[in-house]
């Protein structure tokens, strides 16, 4: 077959997204916390930007557009910005070499760039599962090669304290036989806190039985042998294997529920995340009004300084210039894409508010169905937009701090007209916490008792609502003692 060369000309359509389209798609789904972290970001890389403070009304209604044009150059006071040394004479530096020789710290000034601590505060911090089992492993009189693998064992351990490798996986690490790896699991097993280093749930409340005590009781024995009848409260079976009382196999379970499931938990060190508000939305006088969340997002403005600098033309060569000037257009951008993020989602919540007004007044039973395409349509927008805008943000309401996702859910056909799944789910979760725990309400009489208020739904309807707000079957509900 020959080769030959040829040009051609194909039409075509294709949907591009510019590198600016694609910020301003990024920037609109960002949560609050992200959006202050890629601003400063964006700070640091742009000279064009700096952080705004409040100077006169002039320039708070200044626009992006109209900062492309030349501004005059506002100079400082003489002394409002100058440097110590004008104001006193002197230079700080030699004012302190000379106080320096006796060698003693004065410490009048810092940098900023270290923070100080007191004593206390630096030894407040906890340690870790790590370093908590590290530390008795060191202290503990085992041979060199099994606290070699021990240490490899330790390593290997998740949060909860669970072993997530295999003990063939450890010996072929280490190149060690399987033999020494079992001690050494051993040697971290007995280790505080108790049950650390097991390999299943199982292993682990059996490892606790030894501190308190329990070996050889029905405890064991039930653990041992009647695990997956626990799980499932089967509690008259594992009286009938044990060929043991009622109250005696209750008491055994109650010692089992003390027992801790994860060990590690005490020395996680994870922090609590506290969620920030995108939206205020307050009541007012019988009218709601809607207020953005900006705290800890940097004002930005142009610098007045480089708009000066690009404005005359002689002192900037024709690379600084193409510089300034792209990294300009860059800041323009930003700016008008934050100010578009900010009109998309009070358009978003504006819109939220007039379907869901009965909410808002009357409280969660009087929540619509509602999806994103009727938002989109009530704002002339596309439905993705409306997701990108209602994604991982929060609004803090009268009712509470809620998900933007809360709003939106679809209807259950009822006798009285079709009402939201969230309150058909939220009546599921009140009906559960008003039942008696010793006999906890089957899916059939929930059906039931939705039906007694007016919600007709299908029993497996109904199951599905109650898994997914996690509550378990009313067997494993059902209190015993």
């Amino acid at each position: 077959m020959a080769q030959e060369q040829r040009l051609e000309l194909k039409l075509s359509q294709k949907l591009i997204l510019t590198p600016q389209l694609q910020q301003s798609i990024k920037l609109l789904q960002l949560p609050l916390l992200e959006l202050s972290q890629d601003i400063n970001q964006e700070l640091m890389a742009n000279p064009l930007l700096e952080e705004g403070i409040e100077r006169d009304q002039e320039d708070k209604s200044a626009t992006p557009e109209a900062s492309m044009g030349e501004e005059p150059f506002r100079e400082s006071s003489e002394y409002a910005e100058a440097p110590l040394e004008k104001i006193f004479g002197f230079t700080t530096d030699s004012y302190f070499e000379e106080r320096e020789s006796d060698g003693r710290d004065l410490g009048y000034f810092n940098d900023g760039s270290e923070e100080v601590q007191s004593y206390l505060e630096h030894n407040r911090k906890k340690p870790d599962l790590y370093e908590h089992l590290l530390w008795q492993l060191r202290l503990s009189y085992i041979p060199e090669d099994i606290g070699r693998v021990s240490e490899m064992i330790i390593n290997n351990l998740n949060n909860d304290g669970y072993l997530q490798a295999s003990l063939e996986e450890i010996a072929a690490s280490s190149k060690t036989d399987p033999d020494t790896a079992e001690r050494a699991l051993a040697s971290v097993q007995g280790l505080d806190p108790s049950g650390v280093g097991a390999r299943t749930l199982q292993e682990c409340l059996l490892l606790q039985l030894k501190p308190l005590n329990l070996r050889g009781t029905l405890v064991e024995k039930i653990l041992t042998e009647g695990f997956s009848e626990i799980e499932c409260k089967k509690y008259k079976q594992l009286a009938a294997r044990f060929k043991a009382s009622m109250d005696e196999v209750l008491a055994a379970v109650k010692i089992i529920e003390g027992l801790e499931p994860r060990p590690g938990r005490n020395f996680s060190s994870d922090e609590p995340v506290h969620i920030i508000p995108d939206v205020y939305i307050e009541e007012s006088e019988g009218e709601y009004i809607i207020t953005l969340n900006d705290e800890g997002i940097p004002k930005l403005r142009l610098s007045n300084y480089y708009r000066k600098l690009l404005a005359n033309k002689k002192l900037l060569g024709p690379e600084e210039k193409q510089f300034l000037e792209e990294k300009l257009r860059s800041a323009i951008w930003l700016l008008k894409s934050l100010d578009q993020r900010n009109r998309t989602i009070y358009r978003v919540t504006e819109s939220i508010l007039r379907f869901q007004e009965d909410f808002f007044r009357k409280g969660f039973k009087h929540l619509k169905p509602l999806n994103l395409k009727d938002v989109a349509e009530d704002l002339g927008m596309h439905e993705s937009t409306i997701s990108r805008v209602t994604s991982n943000k929060y609004v803090q309401c009268p009712q509470g701090l809620l998900s933007f996702r809360f709003f939106f859910s679809n209807a259950v056909t009822t006798a009285t007209g079709d009402i939201s799944s969230s309150t058909v789910k939220d009546l599921i979760r009140k009906i559960v916490s008003e039942e008696n725990p010793r006999e906890p309400l089957n899916d059939k009489k929930i059906v039931e008792m939705l039906k007694n208020n007016g919600i007709a739904v299908a029993r497996r309807t109904a199951a599905k609502y109650r898994e997914e707000l996690k509550i378990p079957s009313h067997i494993k509900r059902k209190k015993w003692f």
